[in-house]
Order: C-alpha cells, then structure tokens, then sequence
C-alpha cells in the first residue's frame, strides 16, 4: 500500500517515462536530470538538496527541512562535497571534486517505465571513515545497478570534526542535550527525503533497503539500531562494517568520551585552554577548522541517548534493533591496506603492544596472531585489523538477528585483487563488483563475480531474501551453523568464519566493559 501523500508524485514519473524533458516534480519544486540511454530510459539526477545548507547557525546542528525554489532548478551536474582532505581521492583515483560546507545533496538514477510499477529503492551511504568520500565517486556510478531494477539514492553527508563534534556547549543548546553525530542525523534526512520524493521517479517508499560500505556499513549498523530511523527502511546490507575498539563511544561522562574529546579539539582550535564559545566555533570558516582539525580528529559516534540508547551491537545482542532483514559481510583481507599504521619495528615491540591490547588475554592473543620474525608482523596485523575491525563486529551484528523475527546473510568476499595480488581481497575492492564499476582490464572471472553479486544484492532489496534461481543457494545465518557465503573465484558455502579470533576478541571487549563499568 502506497502512502497517500506518495500519489500526486506518481504523475509527473508517469509523464516523463514519455518525454526526458518533463521535469520531476518534489515536494520543494522542479528538477531536470539528464537522460543517460533512450532504449532502457535510464536517467540520472545530480545535486538535488535534501535538508538546508548546514552554514552559519545551522553549522553543527541536526539537518533542517531543504528551502524550496521556483521554476525548474537543473539536477545535471555533481554538487559539492563535504569538506575533507584529499586521501579518499587519491585512493580512488579521482579528481579532488569541489568541496563545501553546503554539502547535503543526494543523486538518483532510474529506469522506471509507466505501467511497470514502482521499483525497489537502494540508498546508498559511502564509506571513508566518515573524514572522506561522497555519494558521485566514480566507483558509485549507478548505471549497471539501476539495469538490474531498482531506483538508487547515493548521497553526501557531513564529515570530520564539521560532522562529528561534540562539545558540552552544544549538547546544552540542544533540545536534546546531544550533540555531535550530526553526518548521521544528514542521513536520516536523506531516508526521509526518499520517503516524501522517491515515488516520483518511480521508487517504492516502503520497499527501501540501505546499504554502505566500511563507515557506510558503521552507517547502517547504527541506522538499524537508531529509534529515529524507524520506518524508513525497509532492508539493511552492511559491507566491512567498521567497528573498532573506541569508534562508539559515550557522550559524557567516561574518560575518552565524546564530549571530553570536543573539548580538546575546542581548545585547539580557539588557541586556548579555556574551553570555547559557540559563537567563537562558529565564526571559524570551514576551511580552518579542516586545516586546523580535519588531519587529527578522532571520529566517535556518540551514544548519546537520541540518536543512539547504546552501543549499537548491543542494541543487537538484546534484540532491539530494527526488524529487517540484514545481509552483512566482510572480505578475506581487510587489513591489508591499514597495516602501515602500526609500523612495528621489532618483534618485542609488536609483542608489547599485543599485551597492552589484550592485558587479560595477552598469551591467547599472541598464539591467535604469532610472529616469529619481523617480516611476518605485516600480515598478522593485517589478520588482527580484520578481525578486531571488521569480523568481530559483523558476527555480532547477525547473531543479533536471532532476537527478531527477520533473517540474515553473512559472506565474505574472496577474490583477490588481480591487479595487485599483495593486498589480496582487500578493503573496498567489493565496491566495484557490487556497482559493476570494474576498470579495465576485466576477466571473464571478475565479470560473472560482479554479475552474481549485483544479482544477490538486488534479489535482496526487491524480496528480503538475496536467494536468486540459477544461482548457488546463500543460506541463512543461524548462530549454531555460523554459514556464510564465500563470494570469489568460486561460490561455496563456508562455517565458522574466524570463530576462535572472534570469541576471543568478543569475550576481550565483554571484560573491558565490565572494568570501564566498575565492575568485577
């Protein structure tokens, strides 16, 4: 059943499948995008506003309702992006594209046809460590997705200390005494914007499934366990989800808290020790506070008790999360490409610091992650960085899955990186399998892995079940079998995906949270 308000929007679609010139009426005006091919109709919109420009007074508050406009506003060229430094870029490849603090712009490809009905819809939140990345990189095209039957929603949303600072002073100007996770407050605008607007290019509002991909899959990983995003989506898919030791963390009141860090970036940036008014934070244009702060600020989603009640996965572990079907994932060799952060020179040092880590289960950990000389360190830290970052939390997510009534999918990606074997299946390099975006050269291999994939993923977001006829059968997560899906070179069924690292780590974190608690 369609909403209501959803209907009048339905007819302007309706004409344009006829004509690329009708523009697309919204509920804050008209847009025109640009008709990418004739035959399949497929269209794409670029730089469409979803909430108000968070400048001025609006610079670290939650998202306000977009300004309307008059006449026809053209939605063919890329918006700016969320101010950051040029690492993602690089790492992509790409042109360092405009950047903003007025960043809250959302693109939209389709195909939809009159009489064919509404399409599934797929929201898609970029990853970057929430400091990088935005919604129109060239990996994110929607082209070969959108063939497969859905409408896609790509989006930017804010970044580093402009998306993610808190401070006492704003939680105390806050209706609800929060503040900081404001880049996830953009993206319960954008859900909200797809309900209200969706229909009009011909995307079905209750058929919506989010997915990102490392801070994207932090994204939605927090989004299903957020009360503020009840109903605004449908299906959940988290890739590399990213969760590390200290990337959740409470507001207030605990060494390393949210605010406690704000303060300290405050501090900085005013140039004194004394705290900082808001009125001073806010006159800083947002290319100082990137200068002065984008290199050295700490990323924390904060529970805050509004946006979050808790840390998210134990939001999972009591059942509490949103009812929806989730597929969550991993690849084989997340690490690969973060192992430069811990430059261990000696195996003494990287014995050291694994005892720190695991004070309680020091021998353990160094028997789960063991170095004999300092040309193994690379790898075992690359095995430690996917389990403790990405693994252990995506199992928690799915055993979670078990409290509620919807199923779950766990796979791991295998097929390494042909084009640089060293780093294996590294983070990221799922993305452009799932979008179809691979680069040349492309291997009859790399080609029916992309194919399988984008078929799962859109079974998925069309039926709550990623199970495609022809296909090997995925089956569901059930915490005593713990199968998966092994998605490379071959398609097969796996158990237990580094279940003892995982118990390990998991029993680790339980104990830490119980000491940092007071407790025994």
């Amino acid at each position: 059943m369609i909403s209501a308000f959803v209907w009048p929007l339905l007819l302007p679609w309706v004409a344009m499948a006829s004509s690329e010139q009708q523009p697309v009426r919204l509920d804050t005006g008209l847009v025109q995008g640009v008709q990418l091919d004739d035959e399949s109709g497929l269209r794409v919109y670029r730089g469409i506003p979803y909430a108000a420009p968070p400048v001025g007074k609006l610079r670290w508050r939650p998202p306000q309702p977009p300004v309307s406009w008059d006449g026809v506003r053209s939605a063919t060229e890329p918006a700016p992006v969320a101010h950051q430094g040029p690492m993602i870029a690089y790492l992509s490849g790409e042109s360092m594209p405009e950047v903003s603090e007025d960043c809250l712009y959302l693109n939209v490809w389709t195909a939809a046809k009159e009489g064919e009905g509404l399409l599934p819809v797929m929201v898609w939140i970029h990853g970057g460590g929430f400091v990088g990345g935005w919604g129109d990189q060239r990996g994110h095209d929607g082209n070969s997705l959108t063939a497969q039957g859905v409408v896609l929603v790509t989006l930017n949303y804010r970044l580093g200390p402009l998306g993610f600072l808190a401070h006492p002073e704003l939680s105390a100007e806050s209706e609800q005494d929060s503040s900081g996770n404001y880049g996830l407050l953009d993206q319960i605008a954008a859900l909200e914007w797809v309900q209200r607007n969706i229909a009009a290019f011909g995307g079905d509002p209750e058929q919506v499934t989010i997915f990102g991909e490392s801070a994207g899959g932090t994204s939605v990983l927090s989004l299903c366990a957020s009360p503020l995003a009840e109903g605004l989506f449908h299906r959940a898919i988290a890739q590399s989800t990213w969760i590390t030791p200290n990337n959740f963390v409470p507001l207030r009141g605990a060494d390393g808290s949210a605010e406690e860090i704000g303060e300290r970036l405050a501090a900085t940036l005013v140039g004194n020790s004394d705290g900082a008014n808001l009125e001073a934070l806010r006159a800083f244009s947002a290319e100082d506070i990137e200068a002065k702060l984008g290199a050295s600020f700490e990323v924390n989603v904060a529970v805050d008790g509004w946006f979050l009640h808790d840390f998210p996965e134990d939001v999972f572990a009591r059942g509490e999360q949103h009812d929806v079907p989730l597929m969550a994932g991993t690849t084989t060799h997340e690490g690969s490409v973060f192992t430069t952060l811990y430059p261990f020179r000696s195996v003494d040092a990287y014995q050291a610091w694994m005892r720190g880590m695991y004070p309680d289960h020091s021998d353990e950990s160094l028997e789960m992650y063991p170095v004999s000389g300092v040309v193994e360190i690379p790898f075992q830290v690359s095995r430690w960085l996917t389990d403790e970052w990405f693994v252990r939390g995506t199992r928690k997510m799915l055993r979670g899955m078990d409290k509620v009534s919807s199923p779950a999918w766990q796979y791991e990606f295998t097929r390494v990186n042909p084009q640089a074997p060293m780093l294996g299946a590294h983070h990221a390099l799922d993305i452009g399998y799932t979008f179809g975006t691979l680069g040349p050269p492309v291997s009859a291999v790399d080609r029916a892995l992309a194919a399988t994939m984008q078929a799962y993923w859109v079974q998925f977001a069309t039926t709550g079940d990623p199970n495609v006829e022809g296909l090997p059968e995925w089956p569901a997560f059930e915490p005593e079998s713990d199968q998966y899906l092994k998605l490379g070179e071959e398609v097969v069924v796996g158990g237990g995906l580094n279940k003892d690292a995982c118990d390990m780590l998991d029993r680790s974190r339980s104990e830490r949270l119980v000491s940092e608690a007071g407790g025994d």
